[in-house]
């Protein structure tokens, strides 16, 4: 077997193979006294990277006829490893060929050639060179597996440790590390674990190199606990050690473990090298900590830490991520070398944080610095133009790839895609799909992805049989997309039916598969089915997310189920990852207002871990349901106190509460706050809840110059109101003209007609009531039937019941209640 050669070595070897003896470099006479003269100035100038000068002295030599040993020609050699140095290197092996086989044939020289090709990663000549020796030794097999290893053949490099092992070589302190990162790129841990073994029988673990490469590997391979105990084991850990099983925390996104790692690190009296506090950098970015981040970078200061490109560019992705673009500008302009990386990083920031001019005009910056957009930078761009719905900027984008030739690349393909799609323009997303060649998954899911976003399901089915006629199998992600295209549409059943397709083909639906399923049964009004799907998924072993967990909160509080909704907040504080989610609290907030507890409301609102904005949206709003205008004002002035400004959704539910109670005064007093004070521009709504205020209250002349000077066009609810509002003051030709308007921008809309028919029955006017009703039956519209739901303790499902609907399957048993109820209501009046 593969890890046969493990079970082959000796349980104690001849020799530490850290500490082995000292190899023969050449097998001539001592050099005599001239000849040591220049092989130490030969070795001297190579060590100082001066490799012409070192030649021009062995040309001396050979001029004044002194004796060149192998040696010097090997000081050669490795002056051009240090330099990386190859076409020096290859005039360097010409001559020894050109002198004969006693310099050609000299293991000294055969094992220096090897380890020089190597090292200037030239893998072919190396190999044919190493197939050639007569003697392969630890230091021509550390280089074969070196090369290997930093070209990405890994796999290869593996091989040359086990054939080492087979061969009774014994691979030492050098080639153990290089065999680690092998294991650790393939995530091969149990080959990663027969390493570890081989390197407690060859008494390495106590080198820190050693050991710090495995726990590199282990990290690398997602194993931390393992990764930690070879830590702990380091007799002395140097920055090396503490920077491997950083590095491995933040892979595996355990990012506040490596924080606190860092400060163990410091207490430790080790100090931080850049690699360590690039490496936190990341990890604050990652968590949002920008706290931790400042540390960092204040760490990198303290420690005297160049500002290179390495922890510029570290620092620069920091700042850009957690929104501190100020920051990021700072250190921009004090880094020296810029690259197109770092350009890139300032200008994927900008666009993030919604500043598209400015990533617009670094990009005119960057051209001036005779620097070249890379796809990195056209994917920027074409994402700004996503984000801004700038359809002409993204086919200016567009231009600039075709005309240098980089369009057929696929990710500049994938995105261009997705701009025209969230641009509106699903045919020129679909024109590029068509003209890119190579076609692999990502770009049909792509396509996918904009049909769903829009709710085509046919298109996306069309597309998705289509896929598989060009042999490319669908994953996880396609099939979700075509679920969401399908309940986009409101095709539940369908999605249902696609759900379990999906599972029957053998591909296991994900956590974005059940929650699509749950949000999608939300939206189309099958919120019951939402929390049978939450139950099902945790049956399949998936433990919710916070999206889930919001989507299960919202079904719970559109049944005004308080039973389901007090399960889903045991399990958040059952599962203490969710509990410290701004959307969960605000969900929790919202659901229990909705189903008819306020206090609990207020409790979990009050129990707060956060400050955000939309958490305070959701309580004002709560109380506006329940028509506490005095509360909702409160917050929203202590919101004011916190320095938080109030936004859109605020401004409604505040308006809303004083609709509840028709309190004029203060909602002119909000509205007139919300733009003064705010700047806040008001919208639709927030005219239509004013003047349904100033309707109701009878003040109609207020609301119909309130409807002249808004910028909007007056909606059907602002015309309902003015109805009912004309209709109370008797007002029968204003009754009169707004119901023709109302009938004539909104003939299909069945409110309109129950609005005009009930003015209609105020007056008396029967004959107009019934060709109100006559003109709903002509065109086949209903009312809208009023709705209520219960919960009977101890039992799982909600009894729905909706006026006039006889079809509840226990309809006659509640019949014969009521009737009951209504012999024993009349028998006590009589």
């Amino acid at each position: 077997g593969f890890f046969s050669p493990f079970n082959t070595i000796p349980s104690k070897l001849p020799y530490s193979v850290s500490t082995k003896p000292s190899s023969k470099h050449h097998d001539d006479q001592a050099l005599n006294p001239s000849s040591t003269s220049y092989f130490h100035r030969v070795s001297s100038l190579c060590k100082n990277g001066e490799i012409k000068e070192a030649l021009s002295l062995v040309t001396k030599m050979d001029f004044r006829n002194l004796r060149i040993g192998p040696e010097i020609y090997g000081e050669i050699l490795q002056g051009c490893v240090y330099e990386r140095d190859l076409c020096t290197g290859k005039q360097i092996h010409a001559r020894i060929l050109k002198n004969g086989d006693f310099y050609a044939g000299n293991e000294y020289i055969e094992t220096k050639l090897v380890i020089f090709y190597a090292k200037c990663d030239a893998l072919e000549i190396a190999q044919v060179l190493f197939s050639k020796l007569r003697v392969r030794n630890v230091f021509s097999w550390a280089a074969i597996i070196g090369v290997k290893c930093r070209i990405g053949l890994c796999e290869g490099a593996l091989m040359g440790f086990v054939e080492m092992l087979e061969n009774e070589i014994f691979p030492d302190n050098f080639v153990v590390p290089n065999v680690c990162k092998a294991c650790g790129a393939l995530q091969w841990s149990r080959f990663g674990r027969g390493v570890h073994g081989y390197v407690v029988k060859a008494g390495l673990e106590d080198c820190v190199f050693v050991a710090s490469s495995l726990a590199d590997m282990y990290g690398k391979c997602g194993v931390l606990d393992d990764a930690r105990k070879v830590f702990d084991e380091i007799p002395e850990r140097n920055v090396v050690a503490w920077n491997a099983l950083l590095v491995g925390y933040v892979q595996n996104g355990m990012n506040e473990e490596a924080i606190r790692l860092l400060s163990d690190m410091r207490k430790d009296g080790v100090e931080p090298s850049r690699v360590t506090v690039s490496t936190c950098l990341s990890a604050s970015a990652n968590m949002g900590g920008v706290a931790e981040g400042k540390q960092s970078h204040a760490i990198a200061i303290l420690n005297g830490l160049e500002l290179d490109n390495i922890l510029g560019t570290s620092l620069l992705n920091f700042y850009c991520k957690v929104g501190l673009i100020e920051y990021a500008e700072m250190i921009f302009d004090r880094m020296f070398d810029k690259d197109v990386v770092t350009w890139n990083l300032l200008i994927s920031g900008y666009v993030q944080q919604g500043l598209v001019e400015d990533a617009i005009y670094m990009c005119q910056l960057m051209r001036l610095e005779n620097l070249k957009y890379d796809c990195v930078t056209l994917s920027t761009l074409m994402s700004a133009a996503a984000r801004t719905k700038n359809l002409k900027f993204g086919k200016e984008v567009q231009c600039y790839c075709i005309r240098h030739s980089l369009e057929s690349d696929i990710v500049l393909a994938s995105i261009t895609m997705d701009m025209y799609a969230k641009c509106g323009s699903i045919v020129d997303a679909k024109k590029v799909f068509d003209s890119t060649v190579e076609k692999d998954l990502i770009l049909w899911n792509t396509l996918l992805a904009a049909y769903a976003e829009s709710g085509l399901s046919g298109e996306a089915l069309r597309l998705f049989y289509e896929m598989q006629l060009e042999s490319v199998p669908p994953n996880v992600i396609t099939w979700n997309l075509i679920i969401l295209s399908l309940l986009r549409n409101g095709e539940v059943n369908e999605a249902k039916e696609m759900f379990l397709q999906m599972q029957s083909s053998g591909i296991s639906p994900n956590l974005i598969s059940w929650t699509t399923m749950m949000n999608g049964m939300v939206q189309n009004g099958c919120s019951e089915e939402a929390i049978l799907f939450l139950r099902k998924m945790q049956d399949s072993g998936l433990r919710p997310n916070a999206f889930s967990i919001t989507v299960a909160l919202s079904a719970s509080a559109n049944l005004a189920s308080l039973h389901f909704g007090r399960s889903i907040h045991g399990y958040i504080v059952r599962n203490l990852q969710h509990s410290s989610s701004v959307s969960i609290e605000t969900s929790l907030v919202d659901m229990y207002a909705k189903c008819g507890d306020i206090n609990k409301a207020e409790r979990v609102f009050g129990s707060k871990l956060y400050s955000e904005l939309p958490l305070y949206n959701a309580m004002i709003s709560a109380y506006a349901l329940y028509g506490n205008v005095k509360e909702a004002i409160t917050l929203y002035r202590s919101l004011e106190d916190m320095g938080n400004k109030p936004d859109n959704i605020t401004f409604t539910s505040l308006l809303s509460a004083c609709n509840h109670v028709g309190d004029i005064n203060q909602a002119i007093e909000i509205f007139t706050d919300m733009v003064s004070k705010h700047g806040v521009k008001p919208c639709l709504e927030h005219y239509g809840l004013m003047v349904d205020l100033l309707a109701s209250a009878g003040e109609t002349d207020r609301a119909l110059k309130l409807i002249e000077e808004m910028p909007y066009k007056p909606d059907a609810r602002m015309i309902q109101s003015l109805v009912a509002s004309c209709n109370k003051q008797h007002k029968s030709e204003l009754v009169e003209y707004f119901s023709r308007h109302l009938l004539e921008s909104e003939p299909e809309n069945s409110g309109n007609y129950v609005t005009i028919s009930n003015a209609y029955a105020v007056e008396g006017s029967w004959d107009e009531v019934v060709k109100m009703r006559d003109m709903m039956k002509a065109k086949g519209l209903t009312k809208n039937p009023g709705c209520s739901w219960i919960q009977i303790k101890g039992e799982e499902g909600v009894h729905v019941f909706v006026a006039n609907d006889k079809t509840h399957i226990r309809k006659d048993e509640i019949q014969r209640i009521i009737a009951l109820l209504l012999y024993d209501t009349c028998s006590d009046f009589t």
